[in-house]
């Protein structure tokens, strides 16, 4: 097996340095980097990463808390899966891995992350049922960054969610909009998302004086065919409102497969706008919200590069949603009954 002694000596620098090049540190020249490098590949060297985890005390591992819990997507989410792929594209340009951290065995993701010697957490979408499990990460001085959830002692980077709600609601105010519906699903004791988007939304209306607390419904559950239910429970009861904010793209669909089989048309009969802009939204030209999966990405990769350099880092950075115009919110001048 080659060493970084066989390469220093082969280079005629000291194994120090070789062990800076190869590891990415320290402050060489590119051209000395590169002869090592070179040099390495040529005499087939390849690096021994428990010996490094020894001798740095680094595995060079972050992991990754994301779990498909409730959500039936695996990592074909809008938001979890670009944020997921632009943090790894970003992690491994700095020279770490990621491995994901399960619940499996009887462990906690804490304890996980301790098996695996891993040298940060990132926190995307845990499982719904474990808020307990993070009190030890907020105890610990491991790196670590949330994404999605607001945790106490954990930096986070997430979304405007009660912009957003005030965005959409105001949006739908402009467009003549009177009677404004709301519809959500349950909170999972983890994220903060539903109940943010709803409070920016009811301040959006209570502002222009038109909050009714009888226009919002509760979904069953975050799926297409809940959306459906919600939204025909609420058509049933109040057949006076004209525009629906829903609180994901998921809900939306359900809205639009109910109008459909009930002859409701979109958007002349009812406004609708969706959040998450998925890849269908286009098609079916919803209106929605895009969440900034670059910027949050690359902020929470920096947050966990400084606090594995030991920098502070802020507690918590929210990031714009964007919201993008299709044709499922028309201007109205007068109510309309179906």
């Amino acid at each position: 097996m080659v060493t970084i002694y066989d390469i220093a000596e082969a280079t005629g620098y000291s194994a120090p340095t070789v062990s800076k090049a190869l590891n990415g540190q320290g402050s060489l020249s590119e051209e000395t980097r590169q002869r090592i490098l070179d040099k390495a590949k040529e005499l087939g060297y390849e690096p021994n990463i428990t010996a490094r985890t020894l001798t740095t005390k680094k595995s060079h591992l972050i992991g990754v808390i994301y779990d498909d819990t409730g959500m039936n997507m695996g990592f074909a989410h809008p938001l979890f899966s670009p944020v997921l792929t632009r943090f790894r594209e970003k992690i491994e340009a700095a020279g770490y891995d990621i491995i994901f951290l399960s619940r499996h065995f009887n462990m906690t993701y804490f304890s996980h992350a301790n098996f695996r010697c891993i040298d940060g957490v990132i926190i995307i979408n845990p499982a719904t049922n474990t808020p307990a499990d993070f009190q030890d990460f907020i105890k610990t001085d491991l790196p670590r960054v949330s994404t999605n959830s607001v945790f106490e002692g954990i930096p986070t980077v997430i979304t405007e969610n009660v912009q957003s709600g005030y965005d959409a609601a105001e949006y739908l105010v402009k467009h003549g909009h009177k009677k404004i519906a709301y519809i959500s699903a349950p909170v999972n004791g983890i994220s903060t998302a539903p109940d943010e988007r709803f409070e920016g939304f009811k301040s959006a209306l209570e502002h222009y004086q038109l909050y009714d607390e009888s226009l919002y419904e509760l979904s069953a559950d975050w799926t297409k065919e809940c959306g459906a239910e919600a939204f025909g429970r609420l058509i049933k009861r109040r057949k006076d409102i004209t525009a629906v904010f829903v609180t994901n793209d998921q809900l939306a669909f359900g809205v639009y497969e109910y109008a459909k089989k009930h002859g409701i048309r979109i958007p002349e009969d009812i406004s609708v706008i969706g959040f998450d802009d998925e890849i269908a939204s286009e098609y079916l030209g919803l209106t929605t919200f895009r969440q900034s999966t670059t910027e949050i990405a690359d902020i929470a990769s920096q947050l966990m590069l400084d606090q594995i350099d030991g920098k502070q880092v802020p507690p918590l950075i929210r990031c714009r949603a964007e919201i993008v115009e299709r044709e499922s919110v028309k201007t109205v001048k007068s109510f309309r009954l179906f």
